[in-house]
């Protein structure tokens, strides 16, 4: 009997295959950004920067690095995939004319980055009201989570230092918009600073939020249905201040630090005064409580403040620490929303730890590592990497239903993104004819055909 020599099968390879097209799934992100007028806002926008013989159009270029990207690229040179298909993605640019252009927007520093912002934040009021019932903002309110971000140096870059966690890079501040439990979350604003900024700088906080609200449309830029959450990073007078600042309105939800006084008010709270904190679908969470605080604590904070505690066991092998009480973990925040349960704001403030798979996302997409060497050049990189994250969050509210909407990027690049078809040109047509064996192919043509049923941008 013949031995098997292997675990896989024995396949030739040949280099004479015709009309297959790589990464055929990424027609998803192209046909996203059509129908969204992403490509054509970028370009409006940075027109300024358009030599008059130019050859490639800068928004395009742009658009194609945010596409490359959300596939998974991690560098400038990475838009060669795209170059590779001209079918699916046009005419795309060289390696030097992508470096140029790079050169050029971060010479030109700020003026080009508020250019790019502010067509993204057009194309997003325009996606949210495509989005309709699917949109962040349905249920009449937004929530905006700024947290920090640790992206590794393995060279010598400019602002490149040493951070808090005794790694060497950058400390970027970046904030996200939560889709909820039934989605995931997009990128409205990226600050870039040295890796030894301070966790609590309050001037970087402000910096942060007021990028976040300028991504967002008009109507949330101010006023209690905007919500601010951060952990207690963002837990000074300074920010939460200008949070409560008369004009501006805004709800907020802020981790504080248990000082000592915090601690001390802590082990005084009578047993009645705890309320068990509850789970998402309204449970009792099982070895935890809450209670708000009075008095002195909030003296000196800006008015309609409540400060509110949550002890709870920690999970076996937590080490405590010197300001936890009898045993339980001790954590803390300050909310300016009234006449709500407390339970109900613990829980809501304990949801943003949901910033963590947004993060999470964000480093599998660009966010590695910081691929140049100058800052400018880099927080142009941090614009190119939010315009993939956006991508990578409303194809899916736009185009995908059920628990497809929450892949997180790695897994749409694996099930969706990757998969290969076979180019047919018919007439003026050109059509990919997926392998109707892939798994996900149905996905991948409902999507398509959701997307193409939304309107043209105007």
């Amino acid at each position: 009997m013949k031995q098997p020599i292997g675990s896989y099968p024995h396949v030739l390879v040949r280099d004479d295959g015709r009309a297959v097209v790589s990464q055929a799934g990424s027609v998803l992100l192209v046909e996203t950004v059509r129908k969204t007028g992403l490509d054509q806002a970028i370009s409006a926008a940075l027109a300024p920067w358009r030599k008059p013989r130019a050859v490639h159009d800068p928004g395009k270029i742009i658009v194609d690095l945010a596409v490359a990207v959300a596939l998974g690229g991690d560098c400038l040179a990475d838009i060669a995939m795209l170059r590779a298909e001209p079918a699916v993605f046009g005419p795309v640019a060289s390696d030097p004319t992508v470096s140029r252009l790079v050169d050029i927007l971060a010479t030109a520093g700020k003026e080009a980055l508020t250019a790019i912002r502010n067509a993204r934040s057009e194309v997003r009021r325009h996606v949210w009201k495509l989005a309709d019932g699917r949109a962040p903002d349905a249920g009449g309110q937004v929530i905006v989570d700024l947290d920090g971000v640790l992206v590794v140096a393995h060279s010598d870059k400019q602002d490149a230092a040493p951070t808090w966690k005794k790694t060497y890079g950058h400390h970027p501040l970046m904030g996200f918009v939560d889709h909820g439990p039934g989605g995931t979350g997009e990128p409205v604003a990226a600050l870039l600073r040295p890796g030894n900024a301070g966790s609590n700088t309050a001037a970087d906080h402000i910096a942060t939020a007021r990028l976040a609200l300028a991504q967002l449309p008009q109507e949330y830029r101010r006023g209690r249905q905007t919500l601010i959450r951060c952990d207690s990073a963002g837990g000074t007078h300074e920010f939460v201040a200008w949070l409560a600042q008369r004009g501006r309105w805004l709800s907020y939800s802020v981790g504080m630090v248990v000082t000592e006084a915090i601690h001390q008010h802590v082990l005084k709270i009578p047993a009645s005064a705890w309320t068990p904190a509850i789970e998402t679908g309204g449970e009792v969470r099982d070895g935890a409580w809450v209670a708000e605080l009075t008095g002195d604590l909030i003296e000196g904070w800006p008015k309609g403040m409540r400060l509110i505690v949550r002890k709870e066991r920690p999970h076996p092998g937590a080490q405590l620490r010197i300001t936890d009480a009898d045993g339980m973990r001790i954590t803390c925040f300050a909310t300016n929303t009234p006449d709500r349960p407390i339970a109900e704001l613990e829980l809501r403030h304990r949801l943003r730890a949901r910033a963590e798979d947004w993060i999470r996302a964000a480093r599998s997409t660009g966010l590695r590592n910081l691929p140049l060497h100058d800052t400018a050049q880099n927080q142009v990189w941090l614009e190119i990497v939010q315009l993939a994250l956006d991508l990578l969050a409303w194809m899916p509210m736009l185009a995908l239903t059920g628990q497809a909407r929450l892949w997180e990027p790695r897994r749409l690049r694996f099930r969706l993104f990757s998969a290969a078809a076979q180019l047919v040109t018919t007439g003026r047509r050109r059509i990919l004819r997926l392998a109707r064996h892939w798994p996900w192919t149905v996905e991948i043509t409902t999507a398509v055909e959701r997307l193409m049923l939304l309107p043209n941008p105007g």
